[in-house]
């Protein structure tokens, strides 16, 4: 396997023109506080940024984020994310998918949806706090929610199952 698999870095792109990776040693190390929700403020060589996520779809790893007022978008892909597409696998074909696991661990801040409501593609779920972000999960097919397996405020392990559908 490739050394970005085995360290654990995340490929993040800013617009069309800046592309970085991040490890997860970087990131803890970030002098980032949460100010508000969806906001935060960023220190870096001496400077000061202030940050605010705008939109956010998790499943496919984008992000609208305002950095001092100026808007980009930012896409985030994890070394499994990376592993699938060289290996030619489509991440966004398969829409049997019946059920959904934390993809880190992290808080459950909100849960969005209850046991037997019809849920369509792209409808928000479940809101997960995972390294000092809010996540908010989607649903990935339309369907009925069959089981929710997390409660508000539960401590969730990557792959904890979060939601099964019928």
């Amino acid at each position: 396997m490739e050394t970005s698999f085995m360290d654990n870095s995340y490929s993040v792109k800013v617009g069309d023109d800046f592309d970085f990776k991040l490890s997860k040693d970087t990131i803890s190390s970030l002098d980032l506080i949460k100010t508000g929700d969806g906001t935060f403020h960023l220190l870096k060589d001496g400077k000061s940024y202030h940050v605010k996520i705008l939109d956010s779809d998790f499943n496919k790893g984008i992000y609208t984020i305002s950095i001092d007022g100026s808007e980009h978008q930012a896409s985030i892909q994890t070394p499994l994310d990376e592993l699938i597409e060289k290996m030619g696998f489509a991440t966004n074909g398969n829409k049997n998918i019946d059920s959904i696991a934390a993809p880190m661990p992290g808080l459950i801040l909100d849960i969005l949806v209850e046991e037997g409501q019809e849920v369509n593609e792209e409808d928000q779920l479940v809101i997960l706090e995972a390294m000092k972000m809010e996540n908010i999960i989607t649903s990935p097919r339309n369907g009925v929610i069959k089981k929710i397996g997390v409660s508000k405020g539960d401590a969730v392990d990557k792959k904890q199952l979060l939601i099964e559908f019928q």
